[in-house]
């Protein structure tokens, strides 16, 4: 059972999006509480799974995979089979980064890092080019990041 979020749950939830590796002690100073109570708020958050998870974000240019492209993806013949076979697939393929089915011309949108053009290319047609449900596909490449965040827009009720 979940819980009403109030405003101080969404404080804490905007201090770890922004900074997911503060303490306690300054996350309680952040949302003006005293630690314990935060601290079990903390853990109601990630209990009731409004915190999924705490990860590092890394700098893909300095790791060497800083070229992404995007790939919309269409199925031979849409059939459940097929569109399990693809979700199952791409969790294996590690320079898959995203995926998402989608509506509209494609069935799904892949967000791809490779290390250059090349790479991508070979990525294309020994990874992607073995799934044999895959019908067709096309490639967006991107040429400047904009905006990059994981940060989900809180509001405090509607």
């Amino acid at each position: 059972m979940t819980q009403e979020l109030d405003n101080i749950d969404l404080k804490i939830l905007e201090q770890l999006q922004s900074n997911s590796n503060l303490t306690n002690k300054e996350l309680a100073a952040a949302v003006h509480l005293s630690t314990t109570p935060t601290f079990e708020r903390v853990r109601r958050l990630e209990r009731e799974g409004y915190i999924k998870r705490y990860a590092a974000v890394l700098d893909a240019e300095k790791l060497n995979c800083g070229f992404v492209a995007f790939c919309f993806l269409k199925m031979k013949q849409h059939s459940h089979e097929n569109a399990m076979r693809i979700m199952e697939a791409v969790q294996a393929i590690p320079e898959i980064g995203e995926c998402y089915n989608i509506s509209g011309d494609y069935d799904f949108l892949l967000k791809i890092y490779a290390k250059d053009m090349k790479s991508y290319q070979k990525f294309l047609l020994r990874i992607l080019g073995d799934i044999d449900c895959i019908g067709s596909l096309s490639s967006s490449f991107v040429l400047g990041e904009v905006k990059s965040t994981q940060a989900i827009p809180l509001y405090a009720g509607d």
